[in-house]
C-alpha cells in the first residue's frame, strides 16, 4: 500500500482544514512517469531547480560520454542510470521542493491512491483524538501541527497515550 507525506503552506499555521484545497499529498516511492519522461515531469510538477540540476547532469553526461568516445551501449546505460535515479527519487525531490518553498510537513497516510489518502487524512484529522497531548518536561504544550507530523500514521505508540 503506498505512503503519502502531507504538506501543507506555513503561513496556513495550524488551521489546514481551513483551507483543504492547498493540501498536496506527495505519493512515496517509485514514480514510472518521471523514469520515462522526466523533463516533462520535472515542468508539470514545477520543480524548477530540480529540472535545471537534471538538466546539467545530463549535458554533463552527453559532454564526458563524447569525449571519451564512449560506445552506444554506455551512453544507452548513463542515461538509463540517470532516468531510474530520476524515477526512484522522484517524491523525495517534490517534498524537498516543496520545503524550500516553505511548506511544512503535517502527516503521513497509507492508502490505496491519492483520493483515498485525501479522504483517510481529513477524517483522521476531523477527530482530536488522532493527537495525543505532548509531555515534555515543561509545561508548555507541543504545538499540534508537530504532532500530527510525527504520528507517523500512528504505527508507533506516544509515550503515556492509550493502548
Amino acid at each position: 500500500m503506498p505512503v503519502y507525506t502531507v504538506h501543507a503552506p506555513k503561513s496556513l499555521g495550524n488551521d489546514f482544514r481551513a483551507a483543504p484545497e492547498k493540501v498536496v499529498f506527495v505519493r512515496d516511492g517509485f514514480h514510472v512517469w518521471a523514469l520515462l519522461l522526466g523533463f516533462v515531469w520535472l515542468i508539470y510538477r514545477r520543480l524548477w531547480l530540480v529540472l535545471l540540476g537534471y538538466i546539467v547532469v545530463q549535458i554533463a553526461a552527453e559532454i564526458v560520454l563524447r569525449l571519451t568516445h564512449a560506445s552506444s551501449f554506455a551512453h544507452f546505460v548513463v542515461m538509463l542510470v540517470i532516468a531510474l535515479f530520476l524515477g526512484t527519487e522522484a517524491g523525495s525531490l517534490r517534498r524537498w521542493t516543496l520545503s524550500r518553498r516553505k511548506w511544512q510537513q503535517i502527516g503521513l497516510v497509507a492508502a490505496d491512491d491519492e483520493e483515498a489518502a485525501e479522504r483517510r487524512f481529513f477524517e483522521r484529522a476531523s477527530f482530536d483524538s488522532f493527537a495525543y497531548p505532548a509531555k515534555t518536561s515543561s509545561s508548555v504544550p507541543m504545538p499540534r501541527s508537530s504532532i500530527v507530523a510525527h504520528d507517523a500514521a500512528g504505527f508507533f505508540p506516544m509515550p503515556d497515550g492509550s493502548r
